[in-house]
């Protein structure tokens, strides 16, 4: 058997028909209908610098209003 033979039969369909047109179905209705905003990791890192940063901040501000420091 030919390599060109073992990577078509790689990419062949495993389902009938009639099941992947339920599949398809089913992956179109519920959570994944909903249309998202495409995932930026920056903008979480961003935020997650800002709030690390503001919770030690109130931290530092908490001691010394206490009289830790």
């Amino acid at each position: 058997m030919s390599d060109s033979t073992e990577r078509d039969d790689e990419y062949t369909p495993r389902l009938k028909p009639e099941d992947q047109k339920k599949v398809d179905e089913f992956v179109k209705r519920g959570v994944n209908s909903v249309e998202r905003k495409p995932f930026k990791p920056i903008r979480l890192l961003i935020l997650l610098v800002v709030v690390v940063a503001a919770l030690s901040l109130f931290s530092q501000v908490l001691a010394r209003w206490a009289g830790v420091y």
